[in-house]
């Protein structure tokens, strides 16, 4: 790569309150001047790359063929997504129009998986509505019941960082816990006491159903009518993954017939316009996620997992130092690209 002469400006999309300090810490003396933008990175709005050679994109942000054309033509090289996730970006055409891709693979796996539990427990002792009901002093019992997890049996699909785990903090609760994942892991399942089981049969005898794998055409609404009517009528369903993963409209009719226990769900399927956004003072537009929000066993957060300071750091580190990278004309880190191939 060609070194990169003076500060180097990078465009800095869906930015949060939050963000900011942790990128201005880690961009000081690398170099770097972050543009902050609080709206969002799509064909629309990306001119206001302007002559930039790199950008900063959230996994909302929307780099399709059209928007990374317009990127090209202003001199963009580099897209640096602060996630994990790039199933919002077209990589064949980034590849085509010669624009690198690069990612935070691991943040911090222990933010999510702490979460997922989080939401669980939440949703299973109904904390939520507790919480609710003491405020308006209503110290009421009655329909509060849930289940002790130790004795039961947890399944989860996709055993990678977060997968992993997750599943040794649901085996310290003492459940029996299966996965399933196309590269599986057998001598850490023999090491943590778990069993790696097929989808259909893990869907059958859990009673909790977490999902840690990545979006992909193959995973897209892997959580449909067929596999809802596999699980237990009274189990419960957590995502903290993608929300891709489930059909909605599948998930919203299980509900209505009473198949499932319960729902926690830290991703949605459309999350754009919603997620991340205060819509205190308007009307929600999106009719499936008002429906889910009115089930009194749907527990729903914002795609919060990753939040963390912990996780926060990390992502600024890894991607401030790639984008250092490129301005000293050195390799990327290595593990961070992302390719078609990917």
């Amino acid at each position: 790569m060609t070194e990169i002469s003076g500060p180097m400006k990078v465009p800095f999309y869906d930015a949060k309150p939050y963000d900011r300090p942790f990128f201005v810490k880690h961009g000081e003396g690398q170099g770097i001047e972050y543009l902050f933008h609080e709206f969002r990175l799509s064909a629309d709005t990306a001119a206001s790359a302007g002559n930039c050679p790199a950008v900063c994109a959230f996994v909302n942000d929307t780099l399709d063929h059209a928007c990374l054309e317009r990127l090209a033509a202003s001199g963009v090289r580099l897209v640096a997504l602060r996630c994990a996730g790039f199933n919002q970006v077209d990589l064949k055409a980034a590849a085509a129009l010669g624009i690198r891709v690069v990612r935070v693979p691991a943040y911090s796996p222990h933010a999510v998986a702490e979460h997922a539990v989080a939401l669980l427990l939440t949703l299973n002792r109904k904390i939520h509505r507790a919480y609710n009901r003491v405020r308006e002093h209503n110290f009421s019992l009655n329909g509060l019941v849930g289940f002790d997890l130790h004795g039961r049996t947890a399944g989860l699909i996709g055993t990678g960082k977060i997968g992993k785990l997750t599943a040794q903090i649901l085996k310290g609760f003492g459940m029996e816990v299966l996965v399933s994942d196309v590269y599986p892991d057998e001598s850490w399942a023999i090491e943590q006491g778990v069993t790696y089981t097929p989808i259909e049969e893990l869907l059958r005898r859990s009673d909790v159903v977490s999902l840690h794998t990545p979006l992909t055409p193959e995973t897209h609404y892997l959580i449909n009518a067929r596999t809802l009517g596999m699980m237990k009528e009274n189990a419960y369903l957590v995502n903290t993954s993608r929300g891709g993963l489930i059909d909605t409209g599948a998930l919203i009719e299980a509900l209505k017939q009473r198949r499932l226990g319960g729902v926690a769900l830290d991703v949605y399927e459309v999350e754009e316009g919603v997620f991340f956004e205060d819509l205190s003072h308007d009307v929600l537009q999106d009719d499936d996620l008002a429906r889910l929000l009115g089930f009194p066993n749907v527990l729903v957060t914002s795609h919060q997992g990753f939040l963390t300071e912990e996780a926060l750091s990390e992502i600024a580190r890894v991607t401030t130092e790639n984008l250092a990278r490129l301005v000293r004309g050195e390799e990327l880190l290595a593990g961070t690209e992302v390719t078609p191939t990917n």
